[in-house]
């Protein structure tokens, strides 16, 4: 049987190790996950006590339109209902996107090293990807600009960029905006916006009105801590959501993840618990780097991206060794550094130790 070519070049997404196999390998008790930019602190008590309400009628449907969900976040963003669509996790509006957008003989421009899906869904859909190095973990918003042609359909933009933390500002974006061909569709993806500080942030949901070439994405897996549910959405004209909607199956999102999603929405306690003490770890984290003269991205993010005198992988391996797990910057193309997700201040406290160790080692052989 022949599939489209492309699959003879892909490869499927491979999961970093389970905790129960890091167990099982290194015979250890207890593991910590700190790869994956996972909520270290769960998820919301108001999620979890009433999200049994929603284990009722698993014979029917789930609501296609997602109604409840939709009309309690278009009310959070202060955005009418017809301009947002639901997906299985971002990753699935990503996908739609590219389905709708792309096809052999269009091109679709990207940072590199960014959110792999971008370039992998646009693949599959025959279209050419151009990447654009990042420069100092920084998109190259101006360089991004100047190889679009008429046959490019779709530009990823990923603020905070997945895997080094950095943003664009709003100054950036608007420049941006502004030199951007309308025939062009511009993605924001703003998977970590919850975990930004910076007043320099963009406030893309102000653009929507001026920019009908502009979606934003975010998701509930990240600092809501659904990750498991797999929920996600995109904001954008009305217009760009009626072209999506036909390449979105029909119960895309589960009935428990649309409940769960409303209850999150609810209890904004938990996001801003969330947010303070992801703040104060970090900045111990980024204490830590430059005490031992670690580089590392300004991040405004739930991970740091460290910068180390040896491989990531050798870094990676020690840290499992000692119960951690984390995703080596080889695997993410900026080799010799890790990505560290920031986890609890005690868990933090053992992988800080962990890795000095490692490195008074290295330095001392």
């Amino acid at each position: 049987m022949r599939t489209k070519p492309i699959f003879n070049q892909l490869k499927p997404y491979v999961p970093g190790k389970t905790i129960d196999e890091v167990k099982e390998a290194y015979g250890l008790e207890r593991i910590i996950k700190l790869a994956s930019n996972e909520n270290p602190f769960g998820f919301s008590s108001h999620v979890q006590k009433h999200l049994q309400d929603a284990v009722t009628n698993l014979e029917i449907y789930p609501d296609g339109y997602a109604r409840k969900l939709r009309t309690k976040l278009a009310a959070e963003l202060h955005v009418d209902e017809t301009k947002l669509i639901f997906g299985n996790g971002s990753d699935e509006i990503m996908q739609i996107i590219c389905r709708t957008y792309l096809e052999p003989g269009t091109n679709t421009i990207m940072a590199t090293p960014t959110f792999p899906q971008y370039r992998h869904n646009a693949l599959i859909e025959g279209a050419e990807v151009r990447e654009v190095p990042l420069v100092n973990g920084y998109h190259d918003l101006d360089e991004m600009l100047s190889i679009i042609d008429e046959q490019t359909r779709v530009i990823w933009l990923c603020n905070p960029n997945n895997p080094t933390g950095n943003i664009f500002t709003q100054a950036e974006f608007d420049q941006f905006m502004k030199n951007c061909p309308e025939h062009v569709l511009v993605v924001l993806d703003e998977a970590y916006m919850e975990y930004v500080g910076t007043e320099d942030f963009p406030n893309a949901l102000n653009s929507l009105e001026e920019y009908e070439n502009l979606i934003i994405t975010r998701t509930f897996s990240k600092a809501y801590g659904l990750a498991a549910l797999r929920i996600g959405y995109g904001i954008a004209q009305e217009s760009v959501i009626t072209k999506l909607e036909p390449a979105r199956e029909p119960f895309n999102t589960s009935v428990i993840a649309q409940h769960a999603a409303v209850l999150a929405l609810e209890d904004k306690a938990f996001i801003e618990k969330t947010f303070e003490q992801n703040v104060e770890t970090k900045q111990e984290l980024e204490d830590f780097c430059d005490r031992l003269g670690l580089r590392y991205y300004p991040s405004e993010t739930n991970f740091l991206l460290i910068h180390l005198p040896i491989t990531g992988d050798e870094m990676t391996e020690h840290l499992l060794q000692n119960g951690f797990i984390v995703r080596s910057g080889e695997a993410l193309g900026i080799p010799h550094s890790i990505r560290l997700t920031i986890g609890k201040k005690d868990h933090m406290k053992e992988v800080m130790n962990s890795m000095e160790e490692k490195l008074a080692k290295v330095e001392n052989s």
